[in-house]
This record gives C-alpha cells, sequence and structure tokens, in this order.
C-alpha cells in the first residue's frame, strides 16, 4: 500500500503533515507538536520553518508562542488532504482491510467529512463504498472508527450495478453527492460521476 513516506522522504515533515491534516482546524505551537508527533524540536522547528515558507502553514504569535495552522488556500491543500486521508484514520484502515471487505470499486468521503465538519442533515453521507461488499466486515471498521471519532458515520453501499442505474435515472441521492465536494480512497472521481 502507498503511504506519505513514499513520496515525502523527511518522516518529521509526513509526521507534521499527517497532525494537521487530521485536525485542519487546531492550531499548534512548536512545544506541542513535539509532543504530539514525539520527535526533536530543532527537527520540528526545521520542518515548521520549510513549511511556512512554501506556504502549506501560517504562523501567528500569541503571547509568548508562536502557533502555525494550514493555510486553505495552498494549491495544493486538497491533493494533501487527499494523501492522508488514505494514509491515517478511517481511509487507512479501509485500505488496509480491503482484502477482507470484499471486491471493492469505489471508496468516497465526503469533504465535509474529510474536512472533519459537522453534517448539515441526517441524510447527507460521509462515506460511500461501492462494489461487492463484505458487510459485516466494513460495518466492524466503520464502527471501530466510530468508537475512535465520537459520533456516528452515515454511510451508503451499493453495487456497481445500482450505482450505474441510479446515475442514469439522475437519483436526487446521488445528485447530492455530486454536488459536494469529496474526497476518493478508492476509485476515481471520473468512474464515481462519469
Amino acid at each position: 500500500m502507498a503511504n506519505l513516506e513514499d513520496i515525502i522522504t523527511s518522516k518529521v515533515r509526513v509526521k507534521i503533515l499527517e497532525l494537521f491534516f487530521s485536525n485542519l482546524t487546531e492550531m499548534y505551537h512548536v512545544r506541542g507538536i513535539v509532543r504530539e508527533i514525539n520527535e526533536e524540536i530543532n527537527a520540528v522547528r526545521r520542518e515548521l520553518e520549510k513549511m511556512e515558507t512554501s506556504g502549506i502553514l501560517k504562523k501567528e504569535p500569541r503571547g509568548n508562542r508562536v502557533y502555525y495552522f494550514l493555510r486553505a488556500d495552498y494549491s495544493m491543500f486538497g491533493d494533501l488532504l487527499s494523501i492522508v486521508a488514505k494514509s491515517t484514520g478511517l481511509g487507512k484502515a479501509i485500505l488496509d482491510s480491503r482484502s477482507k471487505l470484499g471486491k471493492i470499486n469505489l471508496v468516497m468521503f465526503s469533504g465535509k467529512f474529510a474536512r472533519s465538519k459537522p453534517r448539515k442533515k441526517e441524510d447527507e453521507v460521509d462515506l460511500l463504498v461501492v462494489g461487492e461488499v463484505v458487510l459485516p466486515e466494513l460495518a466492524s471498521v466503520v464502527r471501530n472508527f466510530e468508537s475512535k471519532l465520537g459520533r456516528e458515520i452515515n454511510y451508503t453501499v451499493m453495487a456497481k450495478e445500482e450505482l450505474e442505474y441510479r446515475k442514469k435515472r439522475r437519483d436526487p441521492f446521488l445528485q447530492g453527492i455530486f454536488l459536494n465536494s469529496r474526497v476518493m480512497i478508492i476509485g476515481d472521481e471520473e468512474e464515481l460521476t462519469g
């Protein structure tokens, strides 16, 4: 399975990216980051400086501390979010369990779910899985992550044929998914929307 470490050679930078993209709204000070990722302070400072210079992070002094946070206007923000969603949390759990879950064609997180934002309506879906899925296995993976997250994950499973049928019929449920942002975990958007 591909990981962020395959692309980025600095293990400290990988840990920092995973920390920030797993907690998009959080601000961290240097010592807090050091505690969270368990790396040396000088290595963390070096990487934070590089990431700020490249535009991934922004810093803001508050009192006697300097806090860092993600810049949503960074040109590769969505790409990094997608990569981190696949290498941490529920995305990683699904990819690690893929062989047990059946023949999966597509897995998609809603943009709100990937960004840790709450759903507005109960009928919005956090996770869409398309394929011949072993439902008890998927339910187990989702339940395990729900307990870590502390909230329910609204997911929908359908066969590939059902997806194609519903797309042809311009199903309102699918149209709602297509109109909102999403992060693909398995498969690509063209397969989903095309």
